[in-house]
C-alpha cells in the first residue's frame, strides 16, 4: 500500500475536509485529503515557518513539498508582483493545492507534480521554502537542501522548518556545509521547532 504522504499515488479512501485558517493576516479555506500531510489542519511547524518567512513582492518562490499548499498560497500572497512554483511527489496534494488556489483566488501560483526538484531542474528561484518530508529519511531531506542550492540565484534564501528530535542539528550541520558557516541563521525556535534561512553568497 502507498499511504505515505511522500507517495506519489496515496491508496488510502478519500476523507475530503474543508478548514479555515488566518496566515500572515489573510483568511483562508483549505480542502485537505486522506493521504496527505497534515490533513486535519496547518501544522504547527509550517505555522512557525509561514510567520516568519520573508518573501519578497516580486519574488520567484519555490514550495518544495507543498502538501496541500499553506506555505506555497501564504507565499503567493506575499509575493503579488511575483510567482510560486510549488511541488510535491504526491498527485494528491498537487490536485489539492491547484484547488486550494481557486479556492482562494490565488494565480500567481503553478503546482507541479515532481520527484524533489524533477520538474523544475532548469528553473531558478530568489526563494525556497520547505517543511522537509522527514518520514521519506535523512538522505531525501539533504538532497533537497543540495538540489535546491543549485537552484538559488546569487542572495537567494531557502528557509526550513524542522523539529529538533527530527534532525534539526543534522540539518543545520548540513546546510552550513552548503551555504557557508556564516549564511545559515537559525531565526527563531518554537516547541521545538526550529527555522533556518541559509543565503546563497
Amino acid at each position: 500500500m502507498s499511504n505515505h504522504y511522500y507517495s506519489e499515488s496515496p491508496e488510502v479512501k478519500h476523507n475530503r475536509q474543508q478548514h479555515t485558517f488566518d496566515l500572515r493576516g489573510y483568511a483562508f479555506r483549505f480542502m485537505t485529503d486522506a493521504g496527505v500531510f497534515s490533513k486535519t489542519g496547518v501544522d504547527y511547524g509550517s505555522r512557525v515557518l509561514i510567520d516568519v518567512m520573508e518573501i519578497a513582492g516580486d519574488a520567484k518562490v519555490l514550495d518544495v513539498g507543498c502538501g496541500y499548499g499553506p506555505i506555497g498560497l501564504t507565499a503567493a500572497k506575499l509575493a503579488q508582483q511575483g510567482h510560486v512554483t510549488m511541488i510535491d511527489i504526491n498527485e494528491r496534494a498537487v490536485e489539492l493545492s491547484r484547488e486550494n488556489a481557486r479556492l482562494n483566488g490565488i494565480s500567481n501560483v503553478t503546482v507541479v507534480q515532481s520527484d524533489i526538484y524533477a520538474a523544475v531542474k532548469e528553473q531558478r528561484f530568489n526563494t525556497i521554502v520547505t517543511n522537509p518530508p522527514i518520514r521519506a529519511g535523512k538522505a531525501v531531506v539533504h538532497r533537497i537542501f543540495e538540489e535546491g542550492y543549485e537552484l538559488l540565484e546569487p542572495g537567494g534564501t531557502m528557509w526550513v522548518v524542522i523539529q529538533k528530535k527530527q534532525g534539526a542539528p543534522s540539518a543545520e550541520a548540513k546546510l552550513k556545509d552548503l551555504f557557508g558557516e556564516h549564511e545559515v541563521e537559525e531565526v527563531t525556535k518554537d516547541k521545538g521547532y526550529r527555522i533556518f534561512k541559509a543565503t546563497r553568497t
